[in-house]
């Protein structure tokens, strides 16, 4: 995975769009140093800002692409190579793949330990996509549940093999 070298950070970059201004900036630092977590994050919860305006913020600062999950159709193949519990703690989701490489839809690009926990878990050279914590919460509900449902034995009764009764009987 190549390294991107940040230039600024996302509370200038939202700046500097007009998304916020130098009061909103300096009310989410403030948050962020008592409440810890990420500045994006911050100002979400003051509503300052929505998700969408973050990731497209993040696509500007790391140069990764933004990518909306809503309407995109992610292969059971592929959410089997990432188990749900890594999917949910990086808050991530795999949505292609060609060859050894394989693409993730990813809330933080800038996580090089996710990055490359899936890499070493995959085998694959990752390349990352900017997608919303919410949409990638949803893909991961709706495709996990899927295939979680996919994989499970029918219900109903089982009926008993007919056997051949034996020479005794």
């Amino acid at each position: 995975m190549a390294k991107r070298f940040i230039t600024k950070v996302i509370g200038e970059v939202l700046l500097e769009r007009g998304v916020i201004n130098r009061d909103e900036l300096e009310k989410g630092l403030a948050h962020q140093k008592k409440h810890g977590g990420l500045m994006g994050q911050a100002l979400i919860q003051l509503g300052f800002v929505t998700e969408e305006e973050v990731a497209l913020a993040l696509t500007a600062q790391y140069g990764f692409p933004y990518l909306p999950l809503t309407h995109y159709e992610i292969d059971a193949e592929l959410i089997a190579l990432i188990p749900e519990p890594i999917a949910r703690q990086y808050c991530l989701i795999a949505v292609d793949r060609i060859g050894n490489a394989l693409t993730l839809a990813m809330a933080d690009p800038s996580n090089t330990e996710a990055i490359a926990e899936i890499e070493m878990l995959t085998k694959c050279v990752v390349q990352t996509f900017v997608s919303t914590p919410s949409d990638i919460s949803q893909a991961i509900e709706t495709y996990y549940k899927k295939r979680a449902a996919s994989s499970r034995p029918p219900s109903g009764p089982v009926e008993a093999p007919q056997g051949k009764p034996s020479a005794g009987s």
